[in-house]
C-alpha cells in the first residue's frame, strides 16, 4: 500500500515532466507516426464524449481536403481510431479538451458518427501546443513540398530549431531539409506553381538560382520538361569560356553554382535574405544579411549573440 501511495504522488511529477520544457526529440514521441494493426501504438488514457472535444484555435493548418477526410472516415468506420487524439484541458473551459494533434481525425470521426474518441491528456503550455500542431503536420498530413518548408522555417524561426536537430528528430535527411528550404526563396508565383501541383519540387529547385524564375516556370510546365531539360533551360546559353565580371573591389558580379547555393541555404536558414561576394583570386569576401523588419534585426544579434 506505501508503495501504490509512492506512486500516486509521485504521477503528476511525471506528468509535468513529459508536458513542460521538453526538447524537439521528446515532443516527437507523442506524435510518432503509428501505422493501423501495430501493436505498439500507445493506449489511450481515457475515452471522451466527442462533444467536449474542441480544437485548437490556434493550428496552423487551416486547409482539410474533403475528399481525403471521406477516406479517413471510412477508414474509421472499418477500424476505428487506432492512434489517440492527443489533447489537454481547454484553458477556457476544465469540462472540455482542446486538440493538440489529430484534428483531423477528429473532423472524421464526426463524419463516421462516432460519440466517443480515445485520447492521450498532455499538459502542454501554449507555445508547445503550437509546436507539436507544426510537428504533427509535418509527420502526418500529405503536405506539398511549400507547406512542408513552411512547417520547417517555423520551427526553426519560434523555437530556434537547426536543421539537424531537426533532421535527427523527425527522421528527414538534412539536405532534404535544406532542399525544401530553399524553395522559400522563389517568387510566391512560381512557389503556387508547386503548391498547386503543376511544378515539383525537383523542377523548382532547378529555378532558385535562375535570373528570371517566374519566365522559366511557365516555360517548364507548357513544354512538359523532365528536370534535367530544366536544370539546360534554367543555365541558359553555356558560358564556360568568359571570365566573370568583377566590380571596382574586385569582386565578382557573376557568381558560380555553390555559391548561390550556400546564399540560399543561409537565406533559409536565418528567414533573411544574404548575399555572398567573393573577391576573385582570393580567400576574402563580402556576406551581407538583409533584413526586413527590426524584429528580424533582434532575432538575427540574438543568433550571433549566442554563439560568442
Amino acid at each position: 500500500m506505501k508503495n501504490e501511495g509512492r506512486e500516486t504522488r509521485m504521477a503528476p511529477k511525471k506528468e509535468q515532466r513529459r508536458g513542460l520544457g521538453r526538447g524537439l526529440s521528446a515532443l516527437m514521441a507523442d506524435v510518432e507516426t503509428v501505422e493501423p494493426g501495430d501493436s505498439g501504438r500507445p493506449r489511450a488514457d481515457r475515452v471522451v464524449p466527442i462533444e467536449r472535444i474542441v480544437p485548437n484555435p490556434d493550428q496552423p493548418r487551416r486547409s482539410f481536403t474533403p475528399a481525403q477526410l471521406e477516406e479517413l472516415a471510412n477508414s474509421i468506420r472499418t477500424k476505428g481510431v487506432i492512434q489517440p487524439l492527443i489533447v489537454r484541458v481547454d484553458p477556457a473551459d476544465p469540462d472540455r479538451f482542446q486538440i493538440v494533434a489529430g484534428e483531423r481525425r477528429w473532423r472524421a470521426a464526426q463524419m463516421a458518427q462516432l460519440h466517443e474518441l480515445p485520447v492521450l491528456v498532455r499538459s502542454f503550455d501554449d507555445t508547445e501546443v503550437l509546436e507539436v500542431a507544426i510537428i504533427e503536420n509535418i509527420q502526418r498530413a500529405d503536405l506539398n513540398p511549400i507547406e512542408e518548408a513552411l512547417g520547417y522555417r517555423q520551427l526553426m524561426q519560434k523555437f530556434g530549431h537547426t536543421q539537424e536537430k531537426m533532421a535527427e528528430a523527425l527522421g528527414k535527411s538534412r539536405s532534404h531539409i535544406a532542399n525544401l528550404l530553399r524553395l522559400l526563396n522563389l517568387p510566391e508565383t512560381v512557389q503556387a506553381m508547386v503548391t498547386e501541383g503543376h511544378l515539383s519540387a525537383g523542377h523548382a529547385r532547378t529555378l532558385i538560382t535562375a535570373e528570371k524564375p517566374d519566365e522559366l516556370a511557365q516555360a517548364i510546365v507548357a513544354k512538359g520538361l523532365s528536370v534535367r531539360e530544366a536544370e539546360r533551360l534554367a543555365k541558359g546559353p553555356s558560358s564556360t569560356k568568359s571570365k566573370p565580371r568583377q566590380r571596382a573591389d574586385g569582386t565578382s558580379f557573376d557568381k558560380d553554382a555553390d555559391t548561390k547555393a550556400l546564399e540560399g541555404d543561409l537565406s533559409a536558414a536565418l528567414g533573411m535574405s544574404v548575399r555572398i561576394d567573393h573577391r576573385s583570386g582570393a580567400e576574402s569576401g563580402a556576406l551581407t544579411i538583409s533584413y526586413d523588419t527590426l524584429e528580424q534585426l533582434d532575432t538575427l544579434c540574438a543568433l550571433l549573440s549566442s554563439h560568442r
